[in-house]
């Protein structure tokens, strides 16, 4: 079976498939978050934006929201859910195709381990460049828990939607990169596809450089969406971070980690729903 492209096929799927339905959740988080910021926050840059449900779950706070992300496909179906109401655009990370400047940015769904270690860096750089002084960046990570858990079970099968789906994956623990073969068949007529993806688990130490070489406070580093402190136990880590004024290496004092160590407590990894 011939492989298509990441997304190709499977953005048309990737909703009743693959994404857990909790954007509205995470949404009334990031709300609740911002706003607590006297400088208000009004526009938000989704990268990794992919089918566009957190653009339409922020669109619905009045935010207007900014969506990239690197796939054809999965833009068409996010236009077909937010319509107008959000501006969508095309563009890989590490480099940024918009213009402007944000209150915020955001990355959610894992969307972030795609990008190498080098990527990450650069990306968090292009999206400092892009917001304003006090600006937020919050994003998400899987944790060494999901590595260790995707090492323990590495195919996962079901059907949904009227399909049956295999994801098969395949970790290379000293790399910390796992390959991800997603494999879907329509029940009806046999109709199938075959996707493959690698992704990095990141460190934690790798992140808070990004962070700080990019001039980031990092505020908190929490269980998925919560404000529950990430520990051991934490598959999904949000990540929270303020743009300081222009200087770089900064940390504030209620920050979850400091430069060259690493916490059980924030260390991070991932996949984007896979």
């Amino acid at each position: 079976m011939d492989e298509a492209e990441p997304y190709a096929r499977l953005a048309a799927v990737y909703d009743e498939i693959v994404v857990d339905p909790y954007h509205r959740v995470w949404a009334s988080y990031l709300h609740e978050l911002w706003v607590s910021d006297p400088a208000q926050v009004h526009s938000v840059l989704d990268l990794g934006c992919g089918t566009g449900l957190m653009a339409a779950a922020l669109t619905a706070y009045g935010y207007r929201v900014t969506g990239v992300d690197s796939s054809a496909a999965m833009l068409a179906r996010a236009r077909r859910l937010v319509g107008s109401e959000a501006v969508l655009i095309q563009g890989s990370m590490p480099e940024l195709v918009v213009g402007g400047v944000f209150d915020a940015v955001i990355s959610t769904f894992d969307a972030l381990n795609y990008l190498s270690p080098p990527e990450l860096g650069a990306t968090v750089a292009a999206v400092a460049r892009r917001l304003r002084p006090g600006g937020w960046l919050v994003f998400d990570l899987h944790t060494t828990a999901m590595l260790d858990f995707t090492i323990a079970n590495p195919v996962v099968a079901g059907t949904a939607d009227g399909r049956q789906f295999t994801i098969s994956s395949v970790v290379d623990p000293a790399a910390r990169t796992f390959d991800t073969r997603i494999l879907v068949r329509r029940g009806a007529d046999g109709d199938a596809f075959a996707e493959r993806h690698r992704q990095y688990f990141h460190t934690a130490a790798q992140v808070l450089d990004a962070l700080l070489d990019a001039g980031f406070a990092l505020t908190a580093v929490t269980d998925e969406y919560s404000h529950r402190p990430a520990d051991a136990s934490t598959l999904r880590a949000t990540w929270t971070a303020r743009r300081g004024p222009g200087g770089a290496h900064q940390v504030s004092n209620g920050g979850a980690a400091t430069r060259g160590t690493r916490s059980d407590d924030c260390r991070a990894s991932g996949r984007r729903g896979v």
